[in-house]
């Protein structure tokens, strides 16, 4: 049985919810780490919602934080067992996330950093309905010899579009995870975008996440007057 996760959340800025973002924390934060990003995002994103769930497990090198899965760097199988493992929690938070708001996976869009990209690559990417879209913010994608799973689609049977974000003087997860990454969805046939932030570690800086922002208003089909 999936266990039960929860986290801040950040309401529409007017009216009834029309999407849905869920932001996926790193390892060692918890959801407040993300939920401000909501915030930078509503004048782009007026219509959605922002919610931003703790993971499951309390993380043992940090433990105020939390984490999706063990990192240890000890076991080249532990990312995989991780994703796989922890899979099923956030599938059915998104499922109930989504039935809470009377909304469809084509209204969803997941953002990650770091640990969170790689459950947003992973589950997104295998939903029974593809989401509206997926960002990473400065993390990889995990076991791409298994995309064959990745079998995510939306009502036109597209696969759901990327966005990889990642700085280039990340000392956490090198820069070189973007290019692969994005290497291995392009192979797949998933169409991925990128953007390599100047002169940043492991973090989010304002040109990213003005990417991020308007990434997700293309893929929800927002109109802006010029």
């Amino acid at each position: 049985m999936a266990t039960p996760i929860d986290g801040p959340r950040l309401n529409p800025r007017s009216g009834k919810a029309k999407q849905l973002v869920v932001f996926l924390h790193g390892y060692g934060a918890d959801g407040n780490d993300l939920i401000e990003i909501g915030q930078q995002w509503q004048s782009v994103l007026p219509e959605a919602a922002f919610v931003s769930p703790h993971a499951p497990e309390r993380c043992m090198q940090s433990p105020q934080g939390r984490q999706w899965f063990p990192l240890t760097m000890r076991d080249p199988d532990e990312r995989w067992r991780g994703v796989t493992g922890a899979r099923p929690t956030l599938d059915a938070f998104l499922d109930a996330e989504l039935a809470r708001h009377g909304l469809n996976d084509a209204q969803l869009a997941l953002v990650g950093f770091s640990q969170g990209t790689m459950m947003a690559l992973h589950v997104g990417l295998r939903r029974k309905v593809a989401p509206a879209a997926i960002v990473g913010f400065s993390g990889v994608l995990v076991g791409p010899e298994h995309l064959s799973e990745a079998t995510a689609r939306n009502a036109k049977g597209e696969t759901p579009p990327v966005l990889l974000i990642h700085g280039d003087r990340d000392d956490v997860i090198s820069p070189e995870a973007l290019f692969m990454s994005s290497a291995a969805l392009g192979e797949a046939e998933i169409p991925c975008q990128w953007h390599l932030s100047s002169g940043i570690g492991h973090g989010i800086d304002g040109p990213g996440l003005m990417h991020g922002g308007l990434f997700l208003a293309n893929a929800f089909g927002m109109k802006f007057p010029r």
